[in-house]
C-alpha cells in the first residue's frame, strides 16, 4: 500500500482541487470561488478539514466534517477521494483522523450523504456503523411538455373559497411578510414526512440571512396562497433560477397541516412553474424530495416530473 500522508487544508494551495472533487460528486459544479466563500461563512463550525497526499505530495483526497447549527453534539462530513486513486487506503486514513478528530470534539452523531449510484460509497459508511436515515432523490421536469391548463379550473375554485394567491414581491417583502414566510415554510417544512419533526432555521433570523438575503432569492418565484377569512398563510412554494444554470430549481412547496387536502399544493406549484417558463425564461425544472414524502411526489409525478439520481442521508451514533 503506498504511503499517504494528512496535512491540514490550506485555502489557495488546494481549494482548486477540493473544489474539483466536490464537482464530481454533487449534483452542482463548486468553484474555487464559492468554496472559499462557503469556507469562511462557516469556519467557526468546521471540526476538521485535511487533505491526503502521496509521497510525491499529489493530492488524493481530502476530509471536511462541520459541527450542525441545530445540534452541537451533531457533525456533517465529506470524505472524497480521486477515482482513480480509490482503493487504496486514502479515504481509509482520512476518515479515521475525521472520527478520531470529531469524538475529541464531543459530537456524539456523525451524519454523512452518500450518492445512491455508488454502492461502493454505501458499503464503506455501513462497514464503519453508519446506517440509512433518509432517501432524498431529484426530479426534473420538461416545461415545454408540461400542459398547465387543467390547473386553471382548480385555482378559480380556490380563489372562490377565498384564498388569494400572490408573491413576497406583490407583497411588497416586508420584513413581516417574511415572517410569515418563515413560520409557514418552517413549520411546513418540519412536518413533511420524512423530516422527523427536524427545523432547517434556528429562528427567523437565520431565515432572513440564509434565504430573504441571499444572492438566489427572488421575491416574485416566493408563491403563496393565503386564507383572506383568516389572514393565515395557507400554502407556499418557492423556485429560482441559480446563477449560471439553464434550469430553475423548485427549492421547497409546502401546505400548513390544517390545508391540506384541499390541492393548494397544486396550485401554488403551478403558479411558481408558470413564472419559471415566463419570467425565468427555462426549459426545465428540478427539485428533490424525500422518498416518504408521498403526496408531494405525487403532485410532480402527476405534473410530469421524472426521477433523477439522489443520495443516502447516513448517521452514526459514536456513543454506541
Amino acid at each position: 500500500m503506498k504511503t499517504i500522508n494528512l496535512r491540514p487544508a490550506e485555502l489557495e494551495r488546494d481549494f482548486g482541487q477540493i473544489a474539483a472533487l466536490f464537482s464530481l460528486t454533487e449534483d452542482e459544479p463548486t468553484s474555487e470561488l464559492g468554496l472559499k466563500v462557503d469556507y469562511e461563512e462557516h469556519r467557526e463550525r468546521i471540526i476538521r478539514l485535511m487533505v491526503a497526499e502521496d509521497e510525491q505530495g499529489e493530492l488524493l483526497g481530502f476530509n471536511w466534517a462541520t459541527r450542525s447549527r441545530f445540534d452541537a453534539n451533531q457533525a456533517y462530513f465529506y470524505v472524497i477521494v480521486k477515482p482513480e486513486q480509490r482503493g487504496q487506503g486514502a479515504g481509509l486514513r482520512l476518515y479515521e483522523d475525521l472520527e478520531k478528530t470529531i469524538a475529541e470534539a464531543q459530537a456524539k452523531k456523525l451524519r454523512v450523504n452518500i450518492r445512491d449510484t455508488c454502492p461502493e460509497c454505501r458499503a464503506f459508511a455501513e462497514r464503519r456503523g453508519f446506517s440509512e436515515k433518509r432517501h432524498l432523490f431529484a426530479m426534473a421536469l420538461d416545461l415545454d411538455a408540461l400542459d398547465d391548463r387543467p390547473y386553471d379550473e382548480i385555482i378559480a375554485r380556490l380563489k372562490s373559497e377565498g384564498f388569494q394567491f400572490t408573491s413576497m414581491e406583490a407583497l411588497g417583502n416586508t420584513e413581516e411578510a417574511q415572517r410569515k414566510l418563515y413560520i409557514l415554510n418552517d413549520t411546513a417544512a418540519a412536518s413533511t414526512p420524512g423530516t422527523d419533526g427536524e427545523h432547517s432555521w434556528t429562528s427567523f433570523e437565520d431565515f432572513q440571512k440564509h434565504v430573504c438575503q441571499s444572492d438566489w432569492y427572488k421575491p416574485a418565484g416566493q408563491m403563496v396562497a393565503i386564507d383572506t377569512a383568516t389572514g393565515s398563510w395557507a400554502a407556499m412554494s418557492a423556485i429560482t433560477r441559480m446563477e449560471g444554470r439553464d434550469y430553475a430549481y423548485n427549492l421547497f412547496t409546502g401546505v400548513d397541516m390544517p390545508y391540506c387536502g384541499r390541492k393548494l399544493g397544486q396550485a401554488v406549484k403551478v403558479l411558481a412553474l408558470r413564472y419559471a417558463r415566463e419570467v425565468l425564461n427555462v426549459n426545465s425544472v428540478r427539485t428533490h424530495h424525500n422518498t416518504r414524502n408521498l403526496p408531494m411526489i405525487a403532485i410532480d409525478r402527476k405534473l410530469g416530473y421524472t426521477p433523477l439520481p439522489g443520495t443516502f442521508l447516513m448517521e452514526k451514533n459514536l456513543e454506541a
